[in-house]
This record gives C-alpha cells, sequence and structure tokens, in this order.
C-alpha cells in the first residue's frame, strides 16, 4: 500500500518542538518551583500538588474516553494546567480544593469550548479564580510551621515592613510556588530556548514596575519594588500564565500592548483593590482582549509583496531611529505619560487629604468607642508593644488578627477615661475587618466601631447592625465565646445566621484586642 501523505497549504515550517515537546519543557522549567515549594512548605503542598495534577489529567482523560476522541491527555497540556494551579495555591488547602480547581480547569474552561487551542482563557487561571471566588477563606490562609500568617504583600499593603530575601527565595507565607528565585531560572530557561515571548515577560514586568514606581507612594524605592515583584504571582504570571501560546496575541507589537496592559491592570489591582493577590485578575482580563490586539494588529504575511517589502526595509534603514517606531507605540507611550503625569499630579495633591481622612475616621471610631474621652494620646511603652510584634499576629490562637494602634483616652483633668485599640483581621470572608475596641478603666467593654467592613450583603454585612455589635458592650470579661444557639452568658456572642466566618472573625477581632488590653494597657495612667 502506497503510504498516505497530507497535502497542506504553506508556508511549511519544519521544527523539533511540537505540543507535547513544549508541555513537556515547560513541566521541567516548573519542577524546580515545585520541589522548593515542597522543600519550603511541608509534605501537604506535595499531595496538593500530585492532586491537582492527577486531577487534571484524569478528567481530560476521561473525556477522551467518554468522547472517542485520540489520546489529547498525552499531549501534556493538562499536566500543566494541574501544575500550575497548584502552584497558586496556598499550601495549607484542603486537598478537595485542587480537586474541585483542575476539575473547572480542564472540563469548563478548556474541554467545554473544544480543547487545547479553542480556549479563550487560560484554564489555570481560571480554575484559580473559581476557587478564590467559591473559597476565598480557605485560599487566602497561609500557615508557616502550622502558624496562619499574613502573606508578605498583605503586609506591605498594610505598611509593615517585609523581608525580600524570604520572598525572593520563597520561605515566607505565600502559596506553594512562591519561590521567585525557582520561577525565574525556569522561565528564563524557557525563554532563553524561544519558547516564551520576552515581549510578554518583560512589558508584563515593566507595566507594572511603571505603576508601583508612579503610584505606590513611595517614590524611586527600589526594596519597595522589589517587594512587590516578589510577591503576589508577579513573576510567575508574567513567565508561565500571561505566555500562555492560545490566549496571547499573535504579533510581536500585539503581545507587547497585551503584557502592558497585564502589568498595568496588575499594578492597579494591587495598589487599590480590595485583595493583595490579584494578579490572576489582570491577566484573565488580558485573555479577554487577545483577539482585540489579533484583529487589529496582523502580522506581514508570508511571501507577501516581496520585492516591494525589501524596498520597504531598504528605505526603512535611512529612516532617522524615531521614523521607525510604530505610531501605535509612540500613541500609546504619549498617552500613557500624560496619563501618569496627570494622575500621579493628583495622588501627590491629594495623598495629604487622604492621609488626614483616614486618621479623622480613625478619630471618630475612637471616640464612638469610648465617649468619655476629650482627646486621645499615645503612650510609648503601649507602642513598644506594637512594634515588639513586627506585624505579625499578636496571637495565634485569635487566628491572623494585628493590633494596628492604641491609645488612652483621657477627659479634662488628664483622668484615664477608658482604652482604644485598633486591630484588624484577615479572616473575614471576603477580606480584611477591621475595627476600634473601646475599654472602661475597669476592663468593661465600651462597644466596638468598624472602620473597614466589606463582607456580604444580606449577611457578613449584618455585622455591622446594632444587634450584633451591641453584644460586645457593658461586658466585662477577659474572652469572648461564639455561639449558634443564643447567647446565654455574659461572654457568650450570638452568631450572625449564614455569616459564622464573619461572626467568628469579628469575635477574634475583640478577644485580641481584649487580650493585648490585659497584657499591655491594664493600669495603664
Amino acid at each position: 500500500m502506497e503510504p498516505v501523505l497530507n497535502l497542506s497549504s504553506g508556508p511549511h515550517i519544519r521544527t523539533r518542538w511540537n505540543t507535547q515537546n513544549i508541555m513537556l519543557a515547560v513541566a521541567a522549567a516548573l519542577l524546580p518551583t515545585a520541589v522548593v515549594g515542597v522543600i519550603n512548605h511541608g509534605l501537604h503542598a506535595f499531595f496538593v500538588i500530585l492532586v491537582s495534577v492527577v486531577t487534571a489529567v484524569g478528567t481530560e482523560f476521561l473525556w477522551d474516553k467518554l468522547t472517542h476522541k485520540g489520546p489529547t491527555w498525552l499531549d501534556g497540556s493538562a499536566l500543566i494546567t494541574g501544575l500550575v494551579l497548584a502552584l497558586t495555591l496556598s499550601p495549607s488547602v484542603p486537598l478537595y480544593l485542587p480537586v474541585i480547581g483542575a476539575f473547572f480547569a480542564i472540563f469548563v474552561a478548556k474541554l467545554c469550548f473544544g480543547g487545547l487551542g479553542k480556549n479563550f482563557v487560560n484554564p489555570a487561571i481560571a480554575g484559580r479564580i473559581f476557587l478564590l471566588l467559591s473559597f476565598g477563606k480557605a485560599m487566602s490562609t497561609f500557615a508557616v510551621d502550622g502558624v496562619s500568617s499574613a502573606t508578605p504583600v498583605s503586609s506591605l499593603i498594610s505598611g509593615k515592613t517585609v523581608n525580600v530575601s524570604q520572598m525572593f527565595l520563597g520561605t515566607s507565607p505565600g502559596v506553594i510556588g512562591n519561590s521567585v528565585a525557582a520561577v525565574l531560572a525556569g522561565g528564563m530557561i524557557l525563554w532563553a530556548l524561544g519558547l516564551i515571548h520576552g515581549e510578554i515577560c518583560f512589558s508584563v514586568l515593566g507595566g507594572f514596575s511603571l505603576i508601583i514606581l508612579l503610584f505606590g507612594g513611595q517614590g524611586f524605592d527600589m526594596p519597595f519594588l522589589l517587594a512587590h515583584l516578589c510577591g503576589g504571582g508577579v513573576v510567575m504570571g508574567a513567565f508561565f500564565m500571561a505566555t500562555d501560546y492560545i490566549t496571547s496575541p499573535i504579533s510581536r507589537l500585539g503581545k507587547l500592548l497585551y503584557g502592558l496592559m497585564i502589568g498595568v491592570l496588575g499594578g492597579i489591582f494591587r495598589l487599590y483593590g480590595t485583595q493583595s493577590d490579584s494578579f490572576s485578575y489582570s491577566i484573565i482580563i488580558g485573555n479577554l482582549f487577545t483577539p482585540f490586539f489579533d484583529m487589529y494588529i496582523i502580522q506581514q504575511p508570508y511571501s507577501y509583496r516581496v520585492r516591494a517589502l525589501r524596498k520597504r526595509r531598504i528605505m526603512a534603514g535611512r529612516r532617522p531611529f524615531w521614523k521607525k517606531i510604530p505610531k501605535a507605540v509612540v500613541a500609546l507611550g504619549v498617552i500613557t505619560l500624560a496619563a501618569g503625569v496627570a494622575l500621579s499630579s493628583v495622588f501627590s495633591m491629594t495623598k495629604e487629604n487622604i492621609e488626614e481622612q483616614k486618621r479623622l475616621a480613625s478619630e471618630k471610631a475612637y471616640r464612638a468607642v469610648c465617649p468619655a474621652a476629650v482627646h486621645f494620646e499615645h503612650v510609648p511603652e503601649i507602642d513598644q508593644v506594637i512594634a515588639d510584634l513586627e506585624g505579625e499576629p499578636f496571637d495565634p490562637a485569635f487566628g491572623r488578627v494585628y493590633i494596628n494602634d492604641a491609645m488612652v483616652g483621657r477627659t479634662d483633668s488628664g483622668a484615664v477615661a477608658g482604652y482604644v485599640v485598633s486591630v484588624t483581621t484577615a479572616d473575614g470572608n471576603d477580606g480584611d475587618i477591621s475595627l476600634a475596641l473601646g475599654i472602661q478603666p475597669d476592663g468593661t467593654v465600651y462597644g466596638i466601631s468598624f472602620t473597614e467592613l466589606n463582607e456580604t450583603p444580606g449577611m457578613g454585612m449584618y455585622a455591622g447592625e446594632p444587634a450584633f455589635m451591641n453584644q460586645f458592650a457593658g461586658k466585662n470579661v477577659t474572652r469572648f465565646e461564639l455561639t449558634k444557639n443564643g447567647a446565654m452568658k455574659e461572654n457568650e456572642i450570638d452568631a450572625i445566621s449564614g455569616a459564622t466566618v464573619t461572626s467568628d472573625a469579628v469575635t477574634n477581632a475583640v478577644n485580641a484586642g481584649l487580650g493585648f488590653y490585659l497584657e499591655a494597657m491594664k493600669g495603664v495612667q
């Protein structure tokens, strides 16, 4: 029998890199990150990776069997999806989360749209965002040596200092693949092999850096910039997510603009968003704009008007350098520069007003919880106790609760009217919850006042209603207990129906404030 030949139109490109080889190369580049993640975060991180990869590959394998398609699970794309998803998860997540996330990534974001090459968003990022929206608390809980702690980015946004070296090596709290050194090493190897495009990687990092430097409020502070670059999955996103072949533009200019868009959005989300780990959202938005870039930025077709093209290149060599720059790039640069200068000016002019408004809001909350005080003052001994915490949670028994400030309220005569403690818990269902706790000189709770509450409307937001807040007022206890069966004792707090997570977070925040009062403020005159 004569061999079967495939007849196809040109151009015909011959290369040793096929889909399977590329995916295996990417997996090899991610292997150091996975190994470092397991070493730094423990055996549970290994099981998270294993479960995610097995679920992703298994889902595509079952799909191939049910639909009688070829063995597409062997091309390695499902392996990469499971591996990338696992590296973006907390090392302490329960094992059912990587199962759900990997299944959603492969089945919904990839197979339901036709499989590899037809998905319009990166499956791994889609799976991660699905988990963030559905299991916010579990996805935002990070532990080192079994102790829950805030990620460096959360601390950085809160104005606390962070250890950039730990962030670079991956020994700080964060996701499994938070070792920037390992991610960067693997990414640079792929770039050197030509498997990922530098226009995307470096424009993402450049756009992100530009926003942080212009609007981060620290000026040209390199340690501050490096801390932001090393946290929140920026480097992982730039080298292993934004560069996905299917969901990124084809043309070089399109790749550059696509990368800049992701970097700029990532910087804006980092500085002004409600979640510290929001870089995934900027990448998926970039994915959605890829068809737009491919529609309006078209590559030069092969063999298109060869003579005219040669002449044009010869003439281009005689033109001044500035005339060689595409008009779109010039226009984008001018617009970006003008917008940056304008926004930076507005930020500079309003920065003091913003800080003043924050101070007035805090003072208003203090007066609400300590009405007998005429003015509030700092006490050096109390401030030193806060400084000694070094931005860490006050007591792991209360979860991720941080002491922001503590002041003594005084009357006109200078007598102690009460004490105020400002605390923030990162264990809310939809983000941080901050409140001021007022305590009378004898230890009785004046009350609480929220300075930040962004919980679910109709559920967690009921924490800001008097029916819940007033449960703490007038109680002289050392610790409150949350109950779902109605408060029967003085120290019991009745949880909000359907919002146990929020209720528990607020109760722990109040308990931490009471604990700080008993440890550092009680008896201070």
